[in-house]
C-alpha cells in the first residue's frame, strides 16, 4: 500500500491518507479481506503521530470502507456497490464543480459546457 503525503497540500495529513486508501479501495488496488497495516506501522513508515493514522483508520471505519477489530487489525471492508457508486458521485461533483467555475470565470456559456461533456462522455463515435 502506496501513500504519499504532500506537506505543500492544504489537505490535512489524516484526510490524505483517507482519500488514498478509499481510491486504493475503490480502483481494486486493495481487496476486500486485505489487512492494512497497523495504525503504528503505518505511522512510522509516513513519519506522522499516530494519532493522525487513528484518525484516518476511524473516518474509514466509519465511512464504510475497512472494518477494524481488537487485536487482529483493520481489513478492506466488504464491498458495498453503492457505497462506492456514491463515493465516485462526490469525487465526480467536486470535479464538475471546478470545471463549472472555470467556465463561469473565462464566460464559456452553460450551452457550450454542455457540448464539451457531451463530446467527452460519448467519445469519438
Amino acid at each position: 500500500m502506496d501513500i504519499i503525503i504532500s506537506n505543500a497540500s492544504g489537505k490535512p495529513i489524516y484526510e490524505q491518507i483517507t482519500a488514498q486508501i478509499k481510491e486504493q479501495i475503490m480502483s481494486g488496488e486493495l481487496q476486500e479481506g486485505e489487512p492494512l497495516p497497523s495504525m503504528r506501522t503505518l505511522a512510522q513508515q509516513l513519519r506522522i503521530s499516530i494519532i493522525t493514522t487513528k484518525r484516518a483508520y476511524e473516518e474509514l471505519e466509519r465511512d464504510g470502507f475497512i472494518e477494524s477489530f481488537t487485536g487482529k487489525g483493520s481489513f478492506v471492508a466488504t464491498q458495498n456497490k453503492e457505497l462506492f457508486r456514491e463515493e465516485s458521485l462526490k469525487q465526480i461533483e467536486r470535479s464538475l464543480m471546478q470545471a463549472v467555475e472555470k467556465a463561469k470565470q473565462t464566460n464559456i456559456s452553460f450551452e457550450e459546457l454542455s457540448d464539451i461533456m457531451k463530446v467527452l462522455y460519448e467519445g469519438d463515435e
